[in-house]
């Protein structure tokens, strides 16, 4: 019964996320090609033993893998396995066609179209990705709207850094390292992410505008899923009273335009934070695999569970929140597939620029060198990441208090 639940809660929530995400991502690329004209062998969604699949009038290949986690899109000609022949390969792969007669299907071959088509496919997978997530927050602020909170502080923790800065109760921020803030979540997410930077704040007090100058400490937050992160933090205390709580409504174009926002303002905080981390201010104990993921889509279905008081609200609010974590789980694919790794389609991309400049591939050494390194760099992260997660699951506690 126990293992049924755990099933129920954490293991359908995640696949569930996570195929949606990756077909759309693979849907990018297959479109492109289509749209393009590039003969397509299969689109499969998981990888090892079919567990289904059908072949469709144009002749494409439908997969669908038992291990549901990640997918491909195959071209014909694929045969090279960083999907970027060098001038060789193509050229007996070109005497090849037209020696079997096909030698018209050569301009439908993905490795002869031209650079610019090739970096168009590569790049729908990652684009596609930011459209749903745009299209998912759009649809969520349009439902919804957007709760804005009012940026006065109500207590100021004793002895914190916002104390020393000068910051005092009925305080009210209005401008955050020279930008205006909308709302109290505007500062709590910049905080979090700015320990032991220096943060510029002006606030109103009274009839006066007051510069504040403070320096987030680090130390350890509670999320709302009850998790301990180690992040910044200020002792700003913040208490909505009757009022202080905004509903901003979206009509569907201002919808668009702020999915739009919160994709571009997710994709600026990976970035802050991956620049953070390597620069030395952040640890890298944040980075979560596809068991944190998990965990994460299993800790919502539960909260999902505990707010509902029946089981249709259950369902509704389980949909809501699982809607909302694949805009954000989306984004997330989206950028880490842009990083310029081979293997990954930033690294394609990366092979384009050079071919645009040489006019020539790189050479096959060369590449199956860098498709070597790339692997073991996304396998190094995810093995690191899946370590993470076992260390905030307390795996390694359970077994010391088994064997000790």
């Amino acid at each position: 019964m126990q293992l049924l639940q755990t099933i129920l809660l954490y293991v359908v929530p995640f696949l569930f996320v996570i195929g949606v995400v990756v077909t759309v991502h693979e849907l990018g690329h297959f479109l492109a090609a289509k749209a393009l004209g590039t003969k397509i062998d299969r689109f499969a969604i998981g990888f090892g033993r079919a567990i289904a699949h059908w072949t469709d009038k144009s002749g494409v290949e439908w997969r669908i893998g038992w291990l549901p986690i990640g997918g491909y899109v195959r071209f014909a000609g694929d045969e090279n396995a960083a999907s970027i022949p060098d001038a060789e390969d193509l050229a007996a792969m070109r005497r090849d066609l037209i020696d079997k007669g096909r030698g018209a299907e050569i301009d439908r071959y993905f490795h002869f179209k031209p650079l610019w088509q090739r970096a168009i496919i590569v790049g729908a997978g990652p684009f596609s990705n930011f459209v749903l997530s745009t299209v998912v927050f759009a649809i969520l602020l349009l439902a919804f709207g957007v709760p804005t909170n009012s940026t006065r502080i109500d207590t100021v923790v004793a002895g914190s850094r916002a104390e020393q800065a000068g910051f005092r109760p009925g305080d009210v921020i209005v401008e955050l390292n020279g930008k205006p803030v909308a709302g109290f979540e505007d500062i709590t997410s910049k905080v979090l992410l700015s320990s032991e930077t220096p943060m510029a704040f002006v606030v109103r007090r009274g009839s006066q505008e007051v510069a504040l100058n403070a320096t987030p400490q680090r130390g350890p937050i509670v999320d709302r899923l009850g998790k301990t992160h180690m992040m910044g933090k200020l002792g700003l205390g913040h208490e909505t009273r009757p009022g202080d709580v905004v509903i901003r409504r979206y009509n569907l174009p201002e919808a668009i335009v702020g999915g739009a926002q919160r994709t571009v303002s997710t994709i600026s905080t990976t970035l802050t934070y991956v620049g953070r981390l390597f620069s030395g201010r952040e640890n890298a104990d944040q980075l979560a695999g596809p068991l944190g993921m998990a965990q994460m889509s299993g800790d919502l279905t539960k909260q999902a569970r505990e707010v509902s008081p029946t089981t249709g609200a259950f369902f509704a609010n389980s949909a809501l929140m699982m809607f909302e974590l694949i805009g954000i789980i989306s984004v997330s694919i989206g950028f880490m597939n842009l990083l310029p790794v081979p293997v990954l389609d930033g690294g394609h991309l990366m092979f384009y620029a050079y071919e645009a400049v040489t006019r020539r591939p790189l050479a096959a050494k060369v590449q199956a060198a860098g498709y070597r390194v790339g692997l073991a760099l996304v396998l190094g992260l995810m093995l690191f990441a899946t370590w993470n997660d076992l260390q905030r699951l307390r795996v390694f506690n359970l077994f010391g208090g088994l064997f000790s």
